[in-house]
């Protein structure tokens, strides 16, 4: 399956009706090429609204979502809405596809508490409810692909007691990514890719291996925001996936539907 593309994004990149559309309508120009696709999705900013609408106070460290039961459970809410909204802009689209949670493909672990700095101490912070994925068995997303379904996952994963945890999406897409063949995964964040200089587009890179990531960080060219992007696209090259692809889901000429002709849309990372 050498024409397979896994996707990834969060809801800082594709975000409301307009954007899902664009994404769902890009997807069919590929499938009608050859690809065949699985995509993985987040929902970061819309799990914080709804959570600060409860009365609940979205809390990060290190990046990662503390999670307790109340925030499990509006995660899993707004999610499971999200997939559903996206496998319908899909089918409205002409193509077909199936939402699913995580866990019917995956097995998590809970994430064990994480070092973290906070008003200048370090510190050992217990993340609550908070999985990472630890096995994959695929068979499920490849036999909806063989019979031209794109399976569409929410990040919400299972222990082997069968207890629900919360997944970044980054966490999750490369834990799929890694045990499927894919020709490459696309991660669509809300930059061009990796710019030498944060003011200009034009200075985009269009390849790096981890050696150049590592050097662009210890000089600052990555930095801030940019830094935890690139990390989820080294997370997914560990893993075991060859190439990921950093692209903009808020370009509004392109987002993924001419990477199949070989063009130098983001920047393509590889090990």
């Amino acid at each position: 399956m050498d024409n397979l593309y896994v996707l990834k994004f969060g809801g800082n990149a594709i975000r409301g009706e307009e954007a899902m559309k664009r994404l769902s309508a890009e997807m069919k120009q590929m499938i009608d090429k050859g690809a065949r696709i699985i995509l993985v999705h987040g929902g970061g900013p819309e799990i914080s609204e709804e959570m600060e609408r409860k009365g609940l106070k979205p809390k990060k460290v290190a990046g990662i979502r503390v999670t307790d039961a109340d925030g499990l459970e509006v995660a899993e809410k707004v999610l499971s809405r999200l997939n559903g909204d996206m496998v319908s802009y899909l089918m409205d689209a002409g193509v077909q596809a199936v939402g699913m949670a995580g866990y019917h493909c995956t097995l998590c672990v809970r994430k064990p508490p994480v070092e973290a700095i906070e008003d200048g101490k370090k510190m050992t912070v217990d993340v609550g409810l908070v999985g990472e994925v630890s096995e994959c068995d695929p068979t499920t997303l490849l036999d909806l692909l063989e019979n031209g379904i794109v399976p569409v996952i929410y990040p919400i994963g299972k222990d082997a007691d069968g207890n629900k945890l919360n997944v970044n999406a980054d966490t999750m897409v490369a834990g799929i990514a890694a045990n499927v063949p894919c020709k490459e995964m696309v991660a669509i964040t809300d930059v061009p890719g990796i710019l030498m200089d944060v003011n200009d587009p034009n200075s985009k890179l269009d390849k790096v291996d981890l050696d150049d990531i590592d050097r662009l960080i210890d000089d600052g060219t990555i930095s801030g925001g940019m830094v935890p992007k690139v990390d989820a696209c080294r997370k997914a090259i560990l893993a075991g996936v060859s190439k990921v692809r950093m692209v903009n889901g808020t370009d509004k000429d392109c987002i993924v539907a001419d990477i199949m002709e070989g063009g130098q849309r983001g920047t393509l990372i590889t090990k």
